[in-house]
């Protein structure tokens, strides 16, 4: 009898203490993580298809059960593309709606704001879409990002326009901390590479029509032979179209943020623009993940295009589905960490494998160029 009542006693506790299952965002049914993106109300062409590509994954993932039963729930809230904003988000859906983790950013400033507030709240930060140093260096113990970072697409872009006859380089940089960050990186890649940096165009945010003019007078005084760029699509796009109506000399490439957009808006004037890329080809089916990916895309958006940035959030909803599955049935933050170390990473299929061991959070490490074609379209 007493052993009875005991049992009974002990059954009551677990399912009734305070302290029983209190981890914010975790319920029997649901796990609710928290995300703040650059959309700018629906302006932001590559924030929205990266968003797309989240949500497609994750309501494929729900319709197979979700994880250990629970339904994945995503609170999405717009930046602006304001790290203050950004700030202000990740507190409100840590302290006010109680997200289990933080989630896919996707603009350095934004994602740095986010980071600081998953330190000092000791809450995973999952995924940022962003290539800052600043995810990486000095290591962040609870900071997972899935994409390589833009130091590595430098080097790529570096290395072929070396390869192809260049050695005078201009960059396009936001006025930033991050910014500054970013050019230290191709000061020092272009060292290694014997080339020079003869050019560094900072921008702030919003920039004025007569600043961009400015910009390309200086690229033709420099005598920049290419030019690379960090980040704004929006404005980069701007300065290409500037540049070519002033017959500049330079080759403009970019880094992958918004590439598909861009090139989708500068139409003929992208032709031959080499753009670095962090994911596989949307448009072809030579790898697992790519096939997924279109399939969901076709059963759920029917003609919507497919995008670089509506794959990168795909992945990084998949790699986040997978962190939570190794957490297991009862997740805690803690364990959500520990159970990524101890894996030592998440293999994504089709040959991505992203990284993850205690002091070394390297994510994937792909890095890919593709250049626009006459027919405007990336060709690997």
């Amino acid at each position: 009898m007493l052993r009875h009542v005991l049992a009974f006693l002990a059954v009551f506790l677990l399912l009734f203490s305070p302290a029983a299952g209190a981890v914010d965002g975790v319920t029997p049914k649901q796990i609710l993580i928290g995300q703040t993106i650059t959309l700018q109300d629906g302006k932001n062409d590559y924030g929205t298809a990266v968003l797309a590509g989240v949500q497609v994954y994750l309501a494929a993932a729900n319709k197979q059960g979700g994880v250990h039963g629970r339904t994945i729930v995503l609170k999405t809230l717009d930046d602006d593309n304001r790290a203050d904003r950004a700030e202000a988000n990740a507190r409100q859906l840590l302290i006010q709606d109680k997200a289990f983790l933080l989630f896919g950013s996707i603009e350095g400033g934004p994602s740095t704001a986010v980071m600081k507030v998953a330190v000092e709240s000791n809450v995973p930060f999952f995924g940022p879409m962003a290539g800052s140093p600043t995810l990486r260096r000095p290591h962040q113990p609870l900071v997972f990002p899935v994409r390589a970072e833009h130091l590595e697409e430098f080097r790529a872009l570096l290395d072929y326009a070396r390869k192809t006859g260049s050695t005078r380089v201009a960059f396009v940089r936001s006025d930033s901390e991050t910014g500054l960050q970013h050019l230290a990186n191709v000061k020092r890649l272009c060292g290694e590479s014997g080339m020079e940096l003869v050019l560094d165009l900072p921008f702030k945010s919003e920039t004025t029509d007569a600043q961009v003019d400015d910009m390309v007078t200086r690229i033709g005084a420099s005598n920049a032979q290419v030019v690379l760029n960090h980040g704004s699509p929006a404005m980069y796009e701007r300065l290409v179209r500037k540049a070519q109506a002033a017959r500049a000399r330079a080759t403009f490439n970019a880094v992958n943020s918004g590439s598909a957009q861009l090139a989708r808006r500068l139409g003929e004037q992208a032709r031959g623009m080499v753009f670095s890329q962090v994911v596989p080809s949307p448009w072809e089916r030579k790898s697992q993940v790519t096939r997924e990916y279109q399939d969901d895309f076709i059963r759920q958006r029917p003609g919507q295009e497919f995008s670089y940035g509506s794959l990168e959030g795909y992945l990084t909803a998949k790699a986040l589905v997978m962190a939570l599955r190794l957490a297991g049935p009862n997740p805690t933050r803690e364990g959500f960490v520990r159970s990524l170390h101890t894996a030592g990473g998440l293999d994504l299929g089709g040959g991505l494998r992203a990284r993850y061991q205690a002091g070394n959070h390297a994510g994937l490490t792909l890095v890919d160029l593709a250049i626009v074609t006459r027919e405007g379209k990336f060709q690997h």
